[in-house]
């Protein structure tokens, strides 16, 4: 369950990564992003994630005693304290990027996948550690077609 959850983390926090920076903000008075600039920061974003993630994750394990695998309670406990806020803030992020010019409606989708995995995992994070469920397939799937290369990744 341990591989498979960190594993999951990666993808959720590229998938955040991903769907955060898709948003546009209509007073943003900056100019818009690159398709290649967006990929970059975007991808700056998640691996920054993915490195909280994994700290997190290994500081739990420490401060807890664990060896190995952890427990179901202890794989929900992580999604619910580590990876699912994480998760939003890099969503938070990479919405303050901004969607590049004629992106939008592609950026839009993969946040809308973003929003219903974070909104399915709170709900359930017990799914995030079921390995025929996913609920940030849809978004990472998305991130890796726009051509994102952390993001997404699972």
């Amino acid at each position: 369950m341990g591989t498979r959850l960190i594993a999951m983390t990666a993808g959720v926090v590229a998938i955040a990564v991903i769907a955060a920076g898709c948003g546009s903000s209509s007073n943003d008075t900056t100019s818009a992003l690159t398709k290649a600039e967006f990929i970059s920061q975007g991808d700056a974003i998640c691996e920054k994630g993915n490195k909280e993630i994994e700290t997190g994750f290994e500081a739990f394990m420490k401060e807890n005693g664990i060896k190995g695998e952890p427990s179901k309670a202890e794989g929900v406990e992580l999604s619910e304290t580590v990876l699912i806020p994480s998760v939003k803030n890099q969503s938070e992020e990479l919405q303050a990027l901004g969607a590049p010019s004629g992106e939008e409606g592609e950026i839009s989708a993969m946040l809308d996948a973003l929003d219903e995995g974070v909104e399915e995992a709170e709900e359930d994070p017990e799914a995030l550690l079921a390995s025929e469920s996913d609920p940030f397939g849809p978004a990472n799937k998305m991130a890796t077609e726009y051509g994102l290369k952390v993001c997404g990744r699972e």
